[in-house]
């Protein structure tokens, strides 16, 4: 019997007879055992599997455990995967581990995390970061991990976190992050749902909300804290030096034994989705969904190996920021750098300045912060160099759609408005190095997206879900269009169910990327994957004559009036904000009322927190001043009904109203309300994202009174 026939034996999986000796050098045969065969078809699909599948990679055999089902909600269950025959999709899948050891392999010496202690950047190689992943995943073990039980990872982006992560995948757990705003009983239910024997916390203020709880966590063995000094002492708690050392002792051999057990189509992390209609879902992501997704997604982008940069500061339990910054990085032996803590509250550029990044993702909101930020400095311009911004941008924009268009028709002066003004603001974001700007994970205005074309910093949008393992379909630098979120990835397939007479319908998703199932939710899961295995991803699209996706709406957002007409919201408040820049927020009301109404807020100073004020932004006082309007805070503007403020809203909405198409699209009525939106506040969700069921209970009050007397 040879070596590889003993492996596999000693893993529990028989192999088919006679393959042993060629399957390392070529992709999984077709076999032709037809007991063990199941048949899966779709729509241009027929898959086999057998029972027992051996795959290869350049130096050991990869096996899947054997699965019938394409889906799954127990943790412990492994699912059949949608690959393909032959071509994209039918790549030989790889465990987690086995993805980081040819990237420690091949770039060992790479520096791979970068972070700032005591004002100066410490670095870890792919090496060191790969043995530090080896040194947590024995101390989980020493602390009582248990196969597929939950590590919550609950604080802000930091090489604590990945280690955290990365080792709780080695343990053979489920890596799950919390996010950092949540509440202690949010907290709770999410430990709880993943039956987390460790919890990892930031600091004692993320600390302080598990301690709350604790007693609710019956599963926890362990709490470990990788910033500061803890302030009590416990026998579950540790510092995260003490967690690194407590494994010391466990032996290679146990460690390498837990690894070798790990399967490519098995649970090894949990991205819990925002919870905005009801109680969060646990995604159940596997080692394949991870691997392959990157890899597929990869191979659309032009990145080089151990060149690229990235920084990391989107909350890292949302499926986007965890995709790029851990496994797209991991993938490619890219180096993370570590932003502040308070990133989002303005610290982020400066974290840009220095790291440099050639690739950046943003979500929308953050995209309209820096837009708003220039624009500000713009307006205080003299009025020289505000002519000589303007005319840059008028090529600039011209340049870009040339390049979109595939025309590559570079227009008279760009290379002077070059030098006078993109290479300058590209700088002054941290953006100079930058080939690829991502924005995604929420829709963004057309008005962003050509601002920043007119400074030659096209956004190319992403477009997918946590149950896509993020990406879905991916805009390229030379392959996009201004509002479509891209072309499929290879090995994936788009379907639009029930399409309009627009062909607009839903977006349903197929390919090795869609996850296993929600975890302890078959009714859920049933919900979103239909008999044939495709995701129902909730979201209406069409396509363009090229193959481009355009987002027209989401099912659920859809407002339907009481006379059943069917209205997508975003396409409206858009348009709201874009006639009326001192706007913030817009929400459209209207879902079973005889008429649409908004709420809107002003766009507002935010403080260190995050929170908003009352203080008028630049731009909104810069707004007031061209109506001569003296006001300086939000307040003053509601309280005194200022009429100058309110026309201009006014005569905003009727233009927005004059291009519907028909009365039952017509804003009837608005209203300011004192304060902006905030994910601290609970309006927004982790990246920004409105959440509209929210909002509706927090203003019922004020939408009750929009509708007290019919028009």
């Amino acid at each position: 019997m040879s070596a590889l026939e003993c492996s596999v034996k000693r893993n529990g999986v028989a192999v088919m007879g006679g393959e042993a000796e060629s399957i390392s050098t070529k992709k999984a045969p077709a076999l032709s055992d037809s007991k063990n065969v199941k048949t899966h078809s779709t729509e241009g699909h027929s898959q086999e599997e057998p029972k027992a599948v051996l795959l290869s990679t350049v130096n050991a055999p990869t096996l899947l455990a054997p699965a019938d089902q394409l889906w799954s909600t127990s943790r412990d269950t492994a699912v059949r995967l949608r690959m393909e025959g032959s071509g994209p999709g039918s790549e030989t899948p790889l465990t987690v581990p086995q993805l980081f050891l040819k990237t420690v392999e091949n770039y060992g010496d790479h520096p791979a995390l970068v972070s700032k202690t005591g004002g100066q950047w410490v670095t870890l190689t792919w090496r060191q970061y790969y043995e530090q992943c080896r040194a947590a995943a024995k101390s989980f073990l020493k602390l009582g991990l248990k196969r597929y039980r939950g590590v919550g990872i609950l604080g802000f982006n930091s090489p604590e976190w990945f280690i955290s992560d990365v080792g709780c995948i080695f343990a053979g757990g489920l890596a799950t992050g919390i996010y950092t705003t949540n509440s202690p009983e949010a907290c709770q239910y999410v430990a709880a749902i993943c039956e987390a024997n460790i919890l990892v916390v930031e600091n004692q203020k993320q600390l302080e909300k598990i301690l709350q709880v604790k007693d609710q966590l019956p599963h926890l063995k362990a709490i470990v804290q990788y910033k500061g000094e803890l302030q009590q002492k416990a026998p579950y708690l540790y510092t995260w030096a003490e967690f690194m050392k407590l494994g010391e002792d466990v032996p290679d051999e146990q460690l390498n034994a837990v690894i070798d057990s790990l399967r490519a189509n098995k649970c090894c992390t949990l991205i819990f989705t925002s919870g905005t209609t009801g109680n969060p879902k646990g995604v159940m992501l596997s080692h394949d969904n991870l691997t392959w997704t990157v890899s597929s997604a990869a191979s659309m982008v032009n990145i080089k190996y151990a060149e690229e940069v990235m920084v990391s500061y989107l909350p890292l339990s949302h499926v986007a920021a965890q995709l790029l910054d851990m496994w797209m990085c991991m993938y490619f032996a890219m180096t993370t750098y570590f932003a502040d803590p308070d990133a989002l509250k303005g610290s982020l550029v400066n974290t840009l300045k220095e790291a440099r990044p050639t690739c950046f993702l943003g979500v929308p909101r953050v995209w309209e912060k820096m837009q708003e930020k220039m624009k500000a400095v713009g307006a205080k311009a003299s009025p020289m160099r505000r002519t000589v911004a303007g005319w840059a941008k008028s090529i600039g924009l011209q340049y870009n759609y040339s390049v979109m268009n595939g025309e590559n028709q570079v227009p008279w002066g760009f290379m002077l408005a070059n030098n006078l003004v993109f290479k300058k603001v590209s700088e002054s974001l941290g953006l100079d190095r930058c080939k690829l700007c991502f924005t995604g994970a929420a829709p963004i205005t057309k008005d962003s997206l050509e601002y920043f074309m007119s400074l030659n910093i096209p956004l190319l949008e992403l477009y997918g879900m946590s149950e896509s393992t993020g990406p879905h379909t991916v805009s390229t630098r030379d392959n996009y269009r201004i509002t479509s979120c891209g072309k499929v990835k290879p090995g994936s397939k788009t379907k639009l169910e029930n399409p309009d007479k627009d062909g607009s319908g839903e977006i349903c998703f197929w390919g090795r990327h869609v996850f296993m199932g929600y975890l302890n939710m078959p009714d859920k899961t049933e919900e979103a994957l239909d008999q044939d295995g495709w995701l129902h991803s909730g979201d209406l699209g069409r396509h363009d004559q090229n193959g481009f996706l355009f987002i027209t709406g989401r099912i659920k957002e859809l407002i339907i009036t009481a006379g059943g007409e069917n209205i997508p919201p975003v396409p409206i408040e858009d348009a709201v904000k874009a006639e009326v820049p001192i706007i913030g927020n817009a929400m459209l009301i209207g879902d079973r009322l005889k008429f649409l109404s908004m709420l809107l807020t002003l766009k507002c100073v935010v403080d260190d927190n995050g929170e908003p004020t009352d203080e008028l932004s630049p731009e909104a006082l810069n707004f007031c001043q061209q109506n001569d309007v003296t006001a300086t805070t939000v307040s003053e503007i509601i309280a005194n009904k200022e009429p100058a403020i309110y026309n201009a809203i006014q005569e905003g909405m009727e233009r927005v109203n004059a291009r519907s198409t028909s009365n039952a699209q017509k804003i009837q009525k608005w209203v300011i309300l004192e304060r902006d939106f905030s994910i601290g506040g609970g309006e927004l969700g982790p990246t920004m994202k409105l959440r509209r069921p929210i909002v509706g209970k927090m203003y019922q009050e004020k939408i009750n009174k929009l509708y007290a007397t019919e028009q």
